[in-house]
């Protein structure tokens, strides 16, 4: 069993191992659970372990991030007239993690929740560091709040039950971890699986990156920006796609793109670590898509200051910039990642 512990802005506990909900301490105050039908067995378990009256499962994948299903949520809570000491359990991936996450902030003005993330992206991401939220047609997490869990209690078995694209597409979130603190044992996804015995000290090690810099940047007011790396063209991708693309494999576009874009401004050339994970993720091919189709998505990145959209740029591992760019860069590094990609037959084949 891995321990971690976030210290701010509020102080909760991460476990990451098999056998989390014997560690589990006692609760006050009624209880609800939220969860994904994909693991609605060790839901099943959980309530029954803390015997919880109230439970609503749903759908995982990015169609639960939307405004009917978080109303859904919400009704779901306000028809059973749950008071603001309920505590809401949240079982399932990044997708519910950061729906039931956005629940619990705004169901009667913030309540508190656990997170019990199922797949290895809510494991690595989601689960951590209190950024909620669900999307909008116009974009990815247009809408959400920062709002931090009493604990994070990830049950290494649950992964067993996921596809193989689905447990490698949510390591991409911990090799982009490595790229950002420069461990470079974060680069080595090659041979992890759900049975590898390498995997819980793996998945903790890329979480402590992302615990230490959200203590350091808990409202991403600076250093946490850092955690975008890959995000400002994944993000894109998803929503030029109706999210048909998978997360994972839109940030490993993304840390593609981010990569060029380094390697223009002069900084070391990590295409190749890039492309090696391309590889070996395999991921959905891409739709024909130009810099035109991606503009009005780009233009609604929640990350823009001002007028300018800021892109986080590798220019070594463990070296990364945050900056404005100007088009011409961008468009041109835009060119070398289509190319990059044909050269990986990573383009769908039908016009």
């Amino acid at each position: 069993m891995q321990r971690l512990t976030v210290r701010n802005p509020v102080s909760y506990p991460i476990l990451i191992g098999e056998g989390v909900l014997e560690e589990l301490p006692p609760l006050e105050g009624p209880l609800a659970l939220l969860y994904d039908r994909k693991v609605e067995g060790f839901a099943r378990k959980l309530a029954e372990r803390l015997g919880v009256e109230h439970r609503l499962g749903l759908e995982g994948g990015e169609g639960a991030k939307t405004l009917a299903v978080y109303g859904q949520a919400l009704s779901f809570l306000a028809q059973r007239a749950l008071p603001r000491n309920t505590t809401l359990l949240v079982v399932g991936g990044g997708t519910l993690t950061d729906l039931g996450g956005f629940v619990a902030a705004t169901y009667l003005r913030g309540i508190p929740y656990l997170s019990f993330p199922t797949t290895t992206l809510g494991v690595v991401d989601a689960s951590v560091g209190g950024k909620t939220g669900i999307n909008l047609p116009e974009g990815k997490n247009l809408v959400g709040a920062f709002h931090f869990p009493q604990g994070v209690y990830a049950e290494l078995r649950t992964l067993k039950t996921l596809s193989p694209f689905t447990f490698k597409e949510g390591l991409v979130e911990a090799f982009k971890h490595g790229i950002i603190s420069g461990e470079e044992g974060l680069l080595a996804v090659e041979g992890l699986t759900p049975e590898n015995p390498r995997l819980e000290a793996y998945l903790a090690q890329a979480v402590g990156v992302k615990v230490r810099i959200t203590q350091q940047d808990p409202t991403e007011k600076g250093e946490r920006r850092l955690l975008n790396l890959g995000h400002t063209l994944g993000h894109a991708l998803e929503a030029y796609t109706h999210h048909a693309l998978p997360h994972g494999a839109a940030v490993a576009y993304g840390l593609l793109y981010a990569a060029l874009l380094g390697k223009l401004l002069g900084g070391e050339d990590l295409t190749p670590l890039v492309l090696r994970l391309l590889r070996w993720l395999s991921p959905p091919p891409l739709p024909r898509v130009s810099w035109e189709d991606l503009l009005p998505y780009l233009l609604r990145d929640k990350k823009k200051v001002s007028e300018n959209l800021h892109w986080v740029v590798p220019l070594g591992l463990g070296h990364l910039r945050v900056t404005p760019l100007p088009e011409a860069t961008l468009e041109e590094a835009f060119g070398l990642w289509k190319e990059a990609l044909e050269g990986f037959a990573l383009f769908d084949q039908n016009p």
